[in-house]
């Protein structure tokens, strides 16, 4: 049994003076500005590489969880960072995924817990979405 998930977007407006609204189902995101200006620029509001660095690092954290529990290692602590690129030669296309975890994770040496972070990489959903996308992952324990 699979689940499904859904947002909203409404836009009006050319692109560049345009701005547009988005929503989720869960709520928390309710009439959220984004704009030309909240992509590519410094006003408020949200844009779609922030997103989807928000989804990947919740992804793959909760993948990293999931690999270092059935390894034996629950952690204590994981704190990922995720850094998305968009490149405009060519035209606009994500160029690359950074990904960075900071961990604590008792009894774990660092061999095992950088297998288990490629794993987790390389199996979450987000990352296999996002395959096209050449995705880099440094991984520490604390």
């Amino acid at each position: 049994m699979g689940i499904s998930r859904h947002a909203t977007a409404h836009w009006e407006g050319d692109l560049k003076s345009g701005q547009g609204r988005l929503a989720t189902q869960s709520g928390v995101l309710e009439n959220t500005r984004y704009a030309f200006n909240t992509r590519f620029g410094e006003e408020k509001g949200t844009n779609p590489e922030e997103l989807i660095a928000a989804a990947h690092a919740g992804c793959f954290t909760m993948a990293l969880s999931a690999k270092l529990t059935e390894a034996g290692h629950p952690p204590a602590r994981l704190d990922t960072r995720a850094e998305v690129d968009l490149s405009m030669e060519g035209g606009p296309s994500f160029s690359q995924i950074r990904l960075k975890v900071s961990a604590e994770v008792p009894g774990i040496d660092a061999a095992k817990f950088q297998a288990i972070a490629e794993d987790a990489k390389a199996n979450c959903p987000v990352s296999k979405a996002l395959s096209a996308v050449p995705i880099s992952l440094e991984a520490a324990l604390a």
